[in-house]
């Protein structure tokens, strides 16, 4: 079992940044995917970013290219999200999400991919 913790919310105004921080307790990330989904209110669950922990390959939605940025700390079994150029748009619960083995990226859009989810952490925006 894989236990996942997310950190790092907060409020934050328009085009500032946080980084959020998923750590996993219970066994490695090796041979995992890792990826950030986000919830705004009323709205569904939609991916963000997905990271390849055995060689770092990366992906993003085209709402966060460019601005955000998924990495990894083997020393601390965690993965990041660095977030820069906030726009209000990006207010949400965000989810920290794994699975075993890195497949092809349409897949790794769907939530019911992973068996593992954090309980998430609210980034608010303000304009």
């Amino acid at each position: 079992q894989v236990q996942l913790v997310e950190s790092g919310g907060g409020l934050v105004q328009a085009g500032g940044s946080l980084r959020l921080s998923c750590a996993a307790s219970g066994r490695a990330f090796s041979g995992f995917a890792v990826s950030w989904f986000r919830q705004a209110s009323g709205k569904e669950r939609e991916f963000a970013a997905t990271i390849s922990w055995s060689d770092g390959v990366t992906y993003y939605s085209d709402a966060v290219k460019g601005r955000f940025t998924v990495s990894t700390d083997s020393a601390k079994n965690t993965v990041y999200l660095q977030m820069t150029s906030l726009k209000p748009e990006d207010t949400a619960i965000y989810y920290c999400a794994a699975r075993h083995g890195f497949t092809a990226y349409p897949y790794l859009t769907r939530r019911d991919m992973y068996a593992y989810w954090g309980q998430g952490t609210q980034v608010t925006v303000s304009s």
